[in-house]
This record gives C-alpha cells, structure tokens and sequence, in this order.
C-alpha cells in the first residue's frame, strides 16, 4: 500500500493538485482520500480509475513501484497539469482557456 499511497503524493504534486482538490474532483471526502495518501486504505477498483481520471495517470503507473524511478521532464509535467485542468473546466472556461493559450502563441511570435 505504500507504494501506492506515495504514487498518489507524488503525482498530485506533480500536478499542482493538493489533496482535499483531488478528492473534490474525485468525489471523495478528503479523510477517506487522506487514507488512500496515507497508505492505511486502497480503493476499489471503480474508485481506482476515477483517481487515476482525475490525476492523469493510468492504475498501472500508481500501482506501479516503476513510476517512483521516473523523472519526468518539465514539459511533459507542464503539459499534463494543463490536461488535468482542462479534464474538470466547463466548455466555456476551456474556450477562454483556449483564446489564453492562442494569445500567449500570438505574441511569442512576434
């Protein structure tokens, strides 16, 4: 379990992501989430994949003691902290999020 439960401190802080924000986006309270970080419980399986949803990963990588020994660039932490945001915006945040990104494209190249 504790492989797991520092999977999930890892990549939530990858992310940016505090603990009682992955267990609002996940549904959960944060004292049943806090027990998954903490190694005292693991989730079902269903509960598994929505954690796995909500943190951009995959059940292998969280489970895995592999994703411990993985340095992930700064891009592709960057590019997945954006996803993850993007995965839990309304269609009109997402678009205003959208014109931001053009804008910011717009003026580099300038």
């Amino acid at each position: 379990m504790e492989i797991f439960a520092a999977n999930l401190r890892r990549r939530a802080q990858e992310l940016g992501l505090s603990n009682a924000e992955v267990a609002r986006r996940v549904g959960l309270s944060e004292r049943r989430y806090a027990h998954y970080v903490s190694g005292r419980n693991e989730p079902d399986l269903a509960m598994l994949l929505k954690i796995a949803g909500v943190l951009n990963s995959t059940p292998d990588l969280l489970l895995s003691l592999d994703a411990q020994d993985t340095e992930r660039d700064r891009r592709a932490v960057l590019i997945d902290r954006l996803n993850a945001a993007a995965a839990v915006m309304t269609d009109d945040d997402l678009q205003a999020a959208v014109a931001q990104a053009e804008a910011v494209i717009a003026i580099r190249r300038k």
